[in-house]
């Protein structure tokens, strides 16, 4: 039995890899808070410590900003077909975001090869999405407008959210059109979104 025990334990799934701190190094747990570098546009992973540290707009010379945990949805949003061609995105999903930096809408869509930016112009932005209740909330650079073509649907998350959907697609794409199991966690990750989302309060 004994020599039979130490195959059993050779066959066991490796324990998945520790994350760390990217600032202090100190191990986290897969729910952590995460920053944005702004000069390199580059996400970080962060302990509770770090994370409450660069709630403060002013630390680390403002080249950070804390990715906020709000999910917002507008129930009087609507989408038509014309306002989604404007913005000349090829493929039916996206998410738009302020980029600080270069003081402009950056609108990315995922796909099998990861996020792709849209090099196409944005000029019908203001007057279509760009001018719901929704993108006046947004907060530059940590927060985006994830949009869905079909089934219509709009939801300010943070970028972090928009990422992991990023990496389900990339996950799960086969083909052309994405296949079956790709649209099925599509799915589920804006069901889970949704459920995570607050309704946006108007003004009276």
């Amino acid at each position: 039995m004994t020599g039979l025990r130490r195959f059993l334990v050779e066959d066991r799934e490796p324990p998945p890899p520790v994350e760390h701190c990217d600032l202090c190094s100190t191990p986290i747990p897969p729910e952590h808070p995460h920053l944005v570098q702004l000069d390199e546009r580059r996400m970080l992973c962060a302990c509770g410590p770090c994370g409450f540290l660069f709630d403060n707009p002013g630390a680390g010379a403002g080249n950070y900003r804390r990715v906020p945990d709000r999910y917002l949805a507008d129930p009087a949003f609507t989408l038509s077909t014309t306002d989604w061609d404007a913005l000349q995105i090829p493929v039916g999903l996206a998410f738009f975001l302020h980029n600080s930096a270069r003081g402009t809408v950056v609108a990315c869509y995922p796909g099998p090869a990861g996020a792709t930016e849209s090099e196409l112009g944005l000029a019908a932005w203001d007057s279509g999405i760009g001018a719901s209740a929704l993108a006046t909330e947004l907060r530059p650079d940590v927060e985006a407008l994830l949009v869905r073509r079909d089934p219509p649907a709009c939801l300010l998350v943070p970028i972090d959210a928009c990422y992991r959907l990023v990496g389900l697609v990339r996950t799960h794409w086969r083909g052309f059109d994405g296949g079956a199991e790709a649209w099925r966690a599509i799915d589920g990750c804006f069901d889970e979104l949704r459920a995570r989302a607050q309704t946006l309060e108007r003004e009276a």
